[in-house]
């Protein structure tokens, strides 16, 4: 019984010695390779139906060109626009998102930005809220 509890408790201390923890946070990974003027914007009050845009601006940290590969919506109410080519070290690209204002009331919208041969995405936010026909006020940033 001494043994068999013995080799159980081996096992586990090998188990959780060779346990892999998450390297240093994956955000890390992307701030050393780009770097966001900010990653949530609020649009305040806004009138329905009038779209309103912010320009995220990304710089490239790294010394190689960063690619966006890609930059999805949350939805079809949020449209990201962005530069297909490669951003040259120490460079800057906007990324545009521009949100219709269909929709009466509050919003939390997100677009998942994500880069060639970067596992983690960058998240950018834009919040606000509609109201149906009133007059837009803006928040200062």
């Amino acid at each position: 019984m001494k043994k068999l509890f013995l080799g159980v408790v081996i096992l586990l201390s090998f188990a959780t010695s060779n346990a892999q923890t998450k390297p240093a946070t994956t955000s890390a990974v992307v701030a050393s390779a780009a770097s966001f003027d900010k990653l949530k914007h609020s649009f305040g009050k806004i009138k329905q139906g009038t779209p309103q845009s912010i320009t995220f601006t990304l710089k490239n940290t790294s010394s190689k060109p960063l690619i966006i590969e890609q930059a999805t919506a949350q939805c079809g109410c949020t449209t990201p626009e962005y530069s297909k080519a490669p951003i040259l070290k120490g460079k800057s690209s906007p990324i545009k998102v521009t949100y219709n204002a269909a929709n009466a009331g509050p919003f939390t919208k997100t677009v998942t930005v994500k880069f060639l041969n970067i596992p983690e995405p960058t998240v950018l936010t834009i919040e606000g809220e509609v109201l149906k026909g009133a007059e837009p006020t803006k928040k200062e940033n």
